[in-house]
């Protein structure tokens, strides 16, 4: 078997979204599996759209999921020179030929055509034929190329996913190779790539299946060895339908920014499609080892933001609290909030961790132990009540002098609380608004030592 080499093709026309991130995945632990290279190349023919921001942000989309290339980023644009010498190399073994029909005569075709009910599609009046005399060529139309596909037979291949699929070549007009200006196709373009770089495994959207039989088809007529196909389903919103931006369509940077965590993001990707028996979490390392083309279901898979919120908050659970205090400061920071005046920012996270399921949301957390605390005065109202002031009060007192530790805290409360004939949320309630913003803390006691005693004396004081 020849040594795997896959490759990633992004067209540069906006950023890395979840279908293109997943595509990537796929094909890079492919390689990875089994010993392979990984190649990385943009498809910047398109020039109008393409734009050097689109490119950046691919790569950066690719680096924050760690997904390595081995070689590349190649650049269409750059091997201009290299698709029009494979071009001349068709135009002389006859597969592919000069046409001057200009615009309006194709427009006309077309039109005659669906008159018809007929499939609109080039009837090769310019194509090459035994016995067949061609009008002279006009001297004022610069013409296109063409390639000659073959019009008997069927091309098929065995897709990976999908199974066997038979086209008729019948059914596959002469598709344009290269524009009136010189400029190639993408069709054409992705068959030389993938003839130069060896491409063994070629893993891509199923929006690719109709290209496929036409780059067989050149891909024969360059003389070029077949690779192997494997075109992935569609994905679908939480509610069935296609994936878009308000499904999570959006650049794969923004879960960076939406506090998703790299490993989680990839564990998600890997369960769209595909699947280990019942495996919901695993390492990026045993995806690789188990990773194969043969559980990759041919069903649309579904994106569900609850089930990458449940992971999210499993990966961020696992990180110890100097790496996740690490990855919550920055955050901060860019409210403009110094950690540093403040309790252990580990301790807080830590405390937080259990309640947060993305970065953002525990940031929001544990940013009140490093602000000034200003309570709602509704949320203050619902919870405090006249009968928990005369409490709130003796336990400020009582605050100012006992041991700074979680038991001594919690026995103080359960004192108070005692004493004035309450229920423990009768006290703890206002004492989490009070001194948190918060109606839903972690145990009060912990919030507290935390919060520092100064601090607390101060908001209870201010606030009472």
């Amino acid at each position: 078997m020849k040594p795997v080499r896959t490759r990633f093709a992004p067209s540069p026309t906006g950023y890395l979204h979840i279908g293109g991130a997943r595509t990537a995945l796929f094909s890079w632990a492919f390689a990875r599996r089994h010993g392979g290279t990984f190649v990385l190349r943009i498809e910047d023919t398109d020039v109008a759209r393409s734009t050097p921001e689109a490119v950046q942000a691919i790569i950066d989309g690719m680096n924050w999921l760690g997904l390595a290339h081995d070689e590349g980023p190649f650049y269409q644009m750059q091997r201009m020179e290299r698709y029009k010498e494979a071009i001349q190399q068709m135009l002389a073994n006859g597969t592919a030929y000069y046409c001057y029909t200009t615009r309006e005569e194709l427009d006309a075709l077309r039109a005659e055509q669906e008159a018809k009910k007929e499939k609109p599609r080039y009837d090769g009046r310019w194509r090459p034929e035994a016995g067949k005399t061609l009008p002279t060529p006009p001297t004022d139309i610069p013409p296109v190329i063409r390639f000659k596909n073959p019009k008997d037979g069927v091309v098929a291949w065995d897709d990976q996913v999908k199974g066997r699929i038979e086209i008729a070549n019948g059914e596959l007009d002469d598709l344009i190779i290269a524009r009136a200006d010189g400029t190639p196709t993408y069709n054409f373009c992705v068959c030389v790539d993938d003839w130069d770089m060896g491409i063994t495994h070629v893993i891509r959207g199923d929006d690719h299946v109709n290209n496929t039989p036409r780059q067989i088809n050149i891909l024969a007529a360059l003389g070029a060895e077949v690779p192997q196909y494997a075109h992935l389903s569609m994905i679908l919103g939480d509610d069935g339908a296609k994936l878009s931006k308000r499904h999570g369509a959006v650049s794969v940077m923004q879960y960076d920014e939406d506090g998703f965590l790299t490993e989680a993001v990839i564990n998600y990707l890997a369960r769209l499609g595909w699947s280990h028996g019942d495996d919901e979490v695993f390492s990026r390392q045993q995806f690789v080892e188990w990773f194969d083309l043969d559980h990759i279901t041919a069903s649309a898979a579904q994106f569900n933001t609850e089930k990458l919120l449940w992971l999210n908050q499993h990966y961020m659970k696992q990180l110890p609290a100097a790496e996740l205090a690490a990855k919550v400061k920055p955050r901060l920071l860019a409210r403009g909030i110094n950690t540093d005046a403040g309790p252990s920012l580990e301790n807080a996270v830590a405390l937080y961790v259990d309640r947060s399921n993305t970065l953002n949301v525990l940031a929001d957390a544990v940013e009140v132990f490093y602000t000034t605390i200003t309570p709602n005065p509704e949320l203050l109202a619902q919870h405090l009540s006249d009968e928990a002031r005369p409490a709130l009060v003796d336990f400020a007192a009582g605050i100012a002098n006992v041991a700074w530790e979680a038991p001594a805290i919690n026995a103080l409360i359960k004192e108070t609380v005692a004493k004035h004939g309450l229920k423990m949320p009768k006290l703890a309630m206002p004492l989490r608004v009070l001194l948190t913003g918060q109606a839903q803390t972690p145990s009060v006691d912990a919030v507290i030592v935390l919060i520092g005693r100064d601090k607390v004396i101060s908001l209870l004081g201010g606030n009472l």
